[in-house]
């Protein structure tokens, strides 16, 4: 708009009027854009999370994520892959925080595993399930075959295996000679005396128990060289030390030695 006079030699005034109006709309594309960085980086931290959990965590998450309906039915049936809820008596003894997992640990742990599974689906089997105790401990593998009944695996006061031990036996043998692992085999009995006149005493009889067991591993295929000793604790380590005459104290013990051990 120009405003000036019509007469005299005053210069016109010039005054410029801006008319205001509304900032351009930037749209919402920022929105999108600030919603992928933050899913990307709740991915990566994800991802990093993950890669410091142990191998059979890892497992569990990747087992859940192929099929969540049968992972989520085999957790109400008993049957968690963390191996806290299978029926047959299995732990895990996790390193300390800040502590690698060693490959040995690994390869200990995938045997742990798979003995579990056979023993689960193996139908002649699944009445030992309460009797099979399979864990790692600081010195490796210890699968522990455990009198929750009377007579289950042995008669009593003999060193005669049943078929069931049999059985059981073959399915660990194949396990541990891929492991190749020297392993350690140790009978326990319980206190009750044994009604014999030949002075055979409980000393004995928990040591061939465990020869019996070696002799079993090694005509199911296990080298005998993986056998590095023979122990017989007769009622000196039991189960229950208040009940030492109970039965679940009759057990053998097969170690898989780690390589710290």
């Amino acid at each position: 708009m120009v405003e000036g006079s019509t007469g005299g030699g005053a210069p016109p005034v010039i005054r410029i009027v801006r008319r205001k109006g509304h900032a351009a709309h930037h749209g919402g594309a920022w929105k999108v854009a600030y919603a992928d960085f933050v899913t990307a980086m709740m991915a990566f931290f994800l991802v990093m999370w993950i890669v410091g959990l142990s191998e059979p965590v890892r497992e569990a998450i990747q087992a859940y994520f192929r099929d969540p309906v049968g992972f989520s039915e085999a957790v109400r049936a008993g049957q968690s892959p963390l191996g806290q809820g299978e029926t047959v008596i299995a732990t895990f003894t996790r390193p300390n925080a800040g502590e690698a997992e060693p490959p040995d640990a690994r390869r200990l742990e995938a045997a742990r595993r798979a003995i579990v599974t056979q023993l689960e689906q193996t139908p002649e089997l699944r009445t030992l399930r309460d009797s099979v105790r399979v864990r790692l401990d600081n010195e490796g593998l210890r699968i522990e075959l455990i009198e929750r009944s009377s007579d289950l695996f042995f008669d009593s006061g003999s060193a005669a295996l049943k078929p069931r031990t049999y059985a059981l036996l073959k399915v660990i043998a194949t396990e541990l000679r891929a492991l190749g692992r020297p392993l350690v085999l140790e009978g326990h009995t319980d206190s009750r005396p044994l009604r014999r006149d030949d002075n055979y005493t409980n000393w004995e009889l928990s040591t061939d128990r465990a020869n019996a067991a070696r002799r079993a591993l090694i005509a199911f295929g296990l080298p005998p060289t993986q056998v590095v000793e023979v122990r017989g604790y007769a009622d000196r380590r039991p189960l229950r030390p208040k009940e030492p005459a109970h039965f679940s104290n009759r057990r053998v013990s097969i170690l898989v030695r780690n390589r710290r051990t």
